[in-house]
């Protein structure tokens, strides 16, 4: 993962180049790492141009077509804010002297999924991702129930945490591993957990917990929550060993959840429980590793909630975090939500 601070005119650089290393570990064609460069520059600009600076974070993520990687492009900042998105993706449409007003229509057209969020006086989040294969533009409601973003500590280079998704049938699983400690050790161990949920997907999450023990025994171990979705049953299955949290909105409320202690793959407990709680349209499951601070507070904007995952991950992230407060570990916040496909909801709001 690459995570630039963009406080000056030098890092509009430094966001271009951290998407073009992360297009080439993708293994993504000229013409993708193309997008992907611009959807960079384009976002590093604006947060210089109306947020007076903010965050770049670079993510590798499953490409949702099942086959490849895809890059995901993360800007957040503390700026002003705005509160009409549709105006401000339309060409010509700009807040600061000068400009074009071109540069987030570009990212739309550019990215295969382009999202944007924001709040008066509250900043901007704004997430962009550039599959292997082109797409029609950033406008189409994305056919992934999943989101997140990872953060490593001190902006090292290897991050010890690893989320994923995956389907099986009626079952959506998503996983969050943190690997013990920091560095390539804890990121082999969390990647490692990671690739074993595919070949895992089928079983419910204490066995997958069970199988995971199993596999990451050579490895330094991770702690790792599983979330499944039963979507013929409308329900989710919540089970996890170590410090990975989750909370779960159901109706107008937030409830916790709290792993058993233990470290998947050295330290696995004699009994894991498993909750179960329905699963509406109106739920949300929020995932995260220890780096998130233990009080922060879930989103309760209606608009936020309805937006696409990733977008939910990186507002959560952003929030919680402070010059004032800085992480003190790797973070990861991975999101899961309802199929809302055929909701009428713009995913672009």
């Amino acid at each position: 993962m690459w995570e630039v601070p963009v406080h000056d005119s030098t890092r509009v650089r430094d966001a271009r180049t951290a998407a073009q290393e992360a297009c080439a570990e993708a293994g993504l064609d000229p013409a993708r790492t193309a997008a992907s460069e611009l959807v960079a520059t384009e976002l590093a600009t604006n947060l210089l141009r109306h947020a007076g600076g903010g965050q770049m974070v670079v993510n590798l993520v499953a490409s949702p077509a099942g086959a490849g990687t895809s890059v995901q492009v993360f800007s957040l900042d503390h700026g002003p804010g705005f509160a009409d998105a549709e105006t401000v993706l339309r060409d010509g449409c700009s807040t600061a002297a000068g400009s074009l007003g071109a540069g987030l229509g570009s990212c739309l057209r550019s990215a295969n999924a382009f999202h944007l969020y924001s709040l008066p006086g509250r900043g901007t989040v704004a997430t962009a991702r550039i599959d292997p294969e082109p797409g029609t533009g950033g406008t189409a409601v994305p056919p992934v129930p999943a989101g997140g973003i990872t953060t490593a500590l001190s902006q090292a280079d290897v991050c010890g945490d690893a989320w994923g998704w995956v389907r099986s049938g009626g079952l959506v699983t998503l996983l969050l591993a943190d690997g013990l400690g920091h560095g390539p050790k804890a990121a082999h161990a969390s990647t490692a957990a990671k690739a074993e949920l595919r070949r895992a997907a089928h079983l419910p999450p204490a066995e997958i917990l069970r199988r995971l023990h199993v596999a990451l025994r050579p490895t330094r171990g991770p702690a790792v929550t599983v979330a499944q979705v039963d979507t013929d049953r409308a329900e989710l299955s919540l089970a996890g060993v170590g410090n990975v949290a989750a909370r779960v909105r159901t109706g107008d409320g937030w409830a916790s959840h709290v792993a058993q202690p233990g470290i998947v793959g050295a330290y696995f407990p004699a009994h894991v429980p498993v909750r179960r709680l329905p699963w509406r349209r109106d739920s949300l499951l929020v995932v995260h590793s220890d780096g998130l601070p233990s009080r922060w507070t879930p989103p309760e904007d209606p608009r936020l909630l309805a937006h696409d995952p990733s977008v939910v991950a990186a507002a959560i992230l952003r929030e919680a975090g402070s010059p004032a407060r800085p992480a003190r570990d790797d973070t990861s916040v991975a999101v899961l939500a309802p199929d809302r496909r055929n909701d009428p909801h713009d995913s672009r709001l």
